[in-house]
């Protein structure tokens, strides 16, 4: 059958008119009567209506129960979150993630080539990593450090022996027709990762997850394919055989959010361990998620067909890509239809993912043993080593810096700025400040200097950047592995601090002190500083401060009637506390003590006028 013609097209589209002959052709009037039509009508609608299921009646498909929600967020002013998109009335979401990282190691794995990542293309290739005929793998022993290191952190159970398997498909960067892995046979199996409700996972889960890891493999990473103008592709083999390892969990999660904190646990936790260096923001690090749905009025239904979503390179794709893919599932199921087994992609900003291919399994792939590989073999010795000299594992970390005093929020930043060495830094400080109290300070109050400490080595070193209104970039502040900060010396800042604590200077004039510290301009030091420009803070009177909060008192009738017996909003005290500090010398006045000071007066005048 013939297109219609353009003109024909035209002619329809603005005209009306239609052909006597071919696709777009006049139809003979119905020989039914408007009575007869409207009765076949009536008919049709009565069986079709009589065939759907009174359940299926009630339910509203997914898509009619989102738009309608949507409405409903609209009418209240809100727009609707990600928390309100955890669950799906009467399905149930299952997830298990492949996570593949870059190892931090300096040789490939199979060739003597250096990791390379910001050196030229082709730069750094073996012969071995371009299937040259005649190459051979020779197994790079130190890849095998890191590796373990990961293993560990996730509690898996070395294995003593493992094999190497290829896994064959064909695509342009794998130049020998096949990666080699550890399928039947990896190094490490039976971890597990604890997900805390602090970690910031779905409200749903309660207090805890724990996510099994099924097995941990070695494998080779890929080349790097760079897209082009007019659909050319260019390769950078210098990533051909980089070291990776695959992290693969069981199907233990059950919310989109989770999945997403279990990815960014897994990030730290490699990091911290000098594992995995590179994170996903550099492209070290990606995530496949296999995602499928089942109705909860079944408990003993099997998990449903599940999908798998390949390269996901933030933590809010992961989130974003669960979300839409368990909702196409539910609108394809509630529709009738079916659920492919096959493999899809995702782009950043999108609300659908979209079908790649479909799913291979293990037959496509026609796994079998390297046979040019000899079994790797790991002693318990080396296995001891690395467990007794791993570092500190980030849940430990923040349940000691809690412990001091610092909130949950705070303890999460200092771990990961600065690729953990800013929380170096941090005890550095501390220790310095509890040095110098402990000397002369008869009992100094351990939980406020902690807090003051935490506070500038989180906050007030980040305003560095904004107050030098672009003269610093945040990767200015460089620290080291042993708590130093080029920048901002440790000492130079624990001075500072001292004298913060012991309110022998103002808070403004410790932050001016900290951009100069900054700027390279204190060489006298902190304390010569203050002794050069008599920075000293020369603190008002009790008297004083009691004639100030009468003078703000004055004219403020309305705002002390909303104070009470039963209330006492902090906001319009504070309003007070400004005015009165707004009507003397604020370099004298100690803003805890003006809002003590006028604290009181404003009891006694509510107590006074019950």
């Amino acid at each position: 059958m013939r297109g219609a013609r353009v003109q024909e097209l035209s002619k329809y589209l603005l005209a009306g008119q239609l052909p006597r002959t071919g696709c777009l052709r006049r139809v003979p009037q119905s020989v039914f009567t408007a009575s007869q039509s409207q009765f076949h009508l009536s008919i049709s609608l009565r069986h079709f209506h009589s065939s759907i299921p009174a359940q299926a009646e009630a339910a509203a498909p997914l898509r009619k129960r989102l738009k309608d929600e949507a409405k409903e967020a609209k009418k209240q002013g809100k727009k609707k979150s990600k928390a309100d998109s955890q669950t799906v009335d009467g399905w149930e979401l299952t997830v298990g993630i492949e996570i593949h990282a870059q190892l931090n190691t300096a040789r490939k794995l199979f060739s003597s080539a250096a990791t390379s990542f910001n050196d030229d293309p082709n730069s750094h290739v073996a012969l071995f990593d371009v299937a040259m005929p005649g190459s051979q793998p020779r197994f790079q022993k130190e890849t095998l450090v890191p590796a373990l290191r990961a293993a560990l952190a996730l509690d898996c159970e070395i294995q003593s022996v493992s094999r190497f398997d290829r896994k064959h498909y064909f695509w342009w960067d794998q130049p020998a027709g096949y990666q080699i892995t550890q399928y039947y046979q990896p190094f490490a199996k039976n971890g597990h990762l604890t997900l805390l409700a602090r970690d910031g996972i779905s409200p749903e889960d309660g207090e805890s997850v724990t996510v099994r890891i099924k097995q941990v493999q070695m494998e080779q990473d890929t080349a790097k394919t760079l897209a082009q103008t007019e659909g050319v592709q260019w390769l950078d083999f210098n990533r051909v055989g980089t070291p990776l390892i695959e992290i693969i969990t069981e199907p233990d999660m059950h919310h989109p959010r989770t999945a997403a904190v279990f990815v960014k646990k897994i990030q730290l936790l490699l990091n911290t361990v000098d594992a995995c260096v590179s994170g996903m923001e550099a492209g070290g690090l990606r995530a496949d998620v296999n995602v499928s749905v089942r109705r909860t009025d079944d408990p003993n239904a099997p998990l449903g067909t599940r999908t798998e979503i390949k390269n996901l390179s933030t933590i809010k794709a992961v989130e974003d890509a669960i979300i839409a893919e368990r909702d196409r599932q539910i609108r394809e199921l509630e529709a009738g239809g079916k659920i492919a087994s096959e493999t899809r992609g995702w782009t950043v900003g999108s609300t659908e993912t979209r079908r790649l291919r479909g799913k291979e399994g293990e037959v496509d792939y026609r796994y079998m043993p390297d046979p040019d590989i000899e079994p790797l073999y790991i002693g318990e010795d080396l296995v001891q080593h690395l467990r007794s000299s791993l570092a500190v594992l980030p849940d430990t970390e923040l349940d000691t810096l809690i412990s001091q005093g610092l909130t949950a929020k705070d303890a999460a930043s200092l771990i990961v700025l600065d690729n953990g060495d800013r929380v170096q830094y941090f005890y550095r400080v501390l220790q310095l400040v509890e040095g110098s109290l402990s000397d002369s300070d008869a009992s100094p109050d351990t939980a406020a200097y902690t807090a003051m400490v935490s506070n500038w080595v989180i906050h007030e070193l980040g305003r560095l950047t904004t107050q030098k209104a672009g003269a610093m970039a945040a990767d200015d502040l460089t620290f080291t592995v042993d708590g130093e900060c080029q920048q901002v010396p440790a000492q130079q800042l624990a001075d500072l601090l001292v004298h913060l604590y012991r309110k022998q200077i103002t808070g403004k004039v410790a932050k001016e002190l900290l951009l100069a510290i900054s700027s390279g301009e204190l060489d006298e030091g902190v304390t010569g500083a203050i002794e050069a420009n008599d920075l000293w803070f020369q603190e008002i009177t009790a008297q004083e401060y009691d004639e100030l909060a009468n003078e703000a008192l004055q004219g403020e009738d309305k705002v002390l009637g909303a104070f009470t017996a039963t209330k006492f909003p902090q906001g319009k005290l504070m309003y007070l506390v400004g005015k009165m500090m707004r009507l003397g010398p604020t370099e004298s006045i100690d803003p805890v003590a003006a809002e003590a000071v006028m604290r009181e007066k404003v009891t006694s005048l509510t107590n006074k006028n019950l």
